[in-house]
């Protein structure tokens, strides 16, 4: 199937398997060999040019509402899409005519793909559209699994809502005193006098960084699941929530309920013992294979455009 991928991001063309920074959104492009062009000049590309258009609408909106995408969108792809961005309700953050413009959106679409199991309840729900998941995806041909790590723990992110880097923090402290979380743009500036920063880097430089890491904690919001996936490859234990894909299915023997800091902490102070950690990281990376892998995603796709 042709497809094209539109997002706010400035580049046009596809992804080589060799990019330097192969996040999700990337990866989706690179293993559908698909062609990606900025939202705001789908009104500069040919009738019919696309067989499905998968697009991602950021979450600041404002310069899209006087853009008539939906009827460039129609024009340009002969299926249109959309894919959640962030959590499920993160566009209910927005001011009112936002949500209105989102959601008018969303109804047109003929898919709406999703994260999580929990997000296809809720995106189906509010729109009665077909719903599909796009798993979160690493193209990892230049990627070496980890071979020696350290003791240090690594959070899934800061210390705001979406992230639980709070929650996470206290939780990762049950295992070890060295912990390091990833700079954001939500990271608190009081956040270094807690605990370690890894600095901005490129994503092949953060899967690298994090090889070195003995466990992860994410007890965050359901998004895209990527760090818990990241960890999955390296065969690094990660505590988190089973409203999220990623960890539910990678991470059996460390998964809680959300809000089950109680049962978070046993599983960190479990996670102590040598026989189960080793458990954990060996599962974890047979599991990686078994729901995660490039080959895995492109079957689960082909599955959906065949029924388009």
């Amino acid at each position: 199937m042709n497809v094209g991928f539109f997002s706010e991001g400035g580049y046009v063309g596809k992804i080589p398997r060799n990019h330097p920074n192969m996040r999700t959104d990337v990866a989706w492009v690179c293993a559908l060999e698909a062609n990606h062009h900025p939202i705001q000049t789908l009104h500069t590309l040919p009738d019919n040019q696309y067989d499905l258009g998968i697009m991602i609408i950021p979450k600041k909106k404002r310069n899209y509402l006087q853009y008539d995408i939906l009827t460039h969108y129609k024009r340009v792809c002969k299926k249109v899409s959309i894919m959640q961005e962030s959590t499920y309700n993160w566009w209910q953050d927005s001011p009112l005519d936002e949500q209105i413009w989102y959601y008018n959106l969303l109804v047109e679409m003929d898919l709406i793909f999703c994260h999580n199991d929990i997000d296809l309840k809720y995106y189906g729900g509010i729109t009665n559209k077909r719903v599909e998941l796009l798993p979160s995806l690493m193209i990892t041909d230049n990627l070496v699994r980890r071979n020696e790590w350290g003791n240090g723990v690594i959070l899934g992110g800061n210390f705001v809502l979406i992230y639980g880097g709070f929650d996470s923090y206290q939780v990762a402290l049950e295992i070890s005193e060295d912990v390091t979380a990833p700079t954001t743009g939500r990271m608190k500036p009081e956040e270094t006098q807690i605990l370690n920063h890894l600095p901005w880097i490129s994503w092949s430089e953060w899967i690298n960084s994090l090889s070195q890491f003995h466990a992860g904690v994410q007890l965050g919001t359901p998004a895209a699941g990527t760090f818990n996936l990241n960890c999955s490859f390296h065969g690094i234990p990660c505590i988190g929530y089973s409203n999220l894909n990623t960890q539910n299915l990678l991470h059996p023997n460390t998964t809680v309920e959300m809000g089950d800091i109680t049962g978070a902490k046993s599983i960190a102070r479990k996670l102590k013992d040598d026989n189960f950690y080793n458990e954990c990281s060996e599962k974890t990376i047979k599991l990686y294979e078994e729901h995660y892998s490039e080959e895995v995603f492109l079957n689960h796709m082909n599955k959906i455009f065949n029924t388009l």
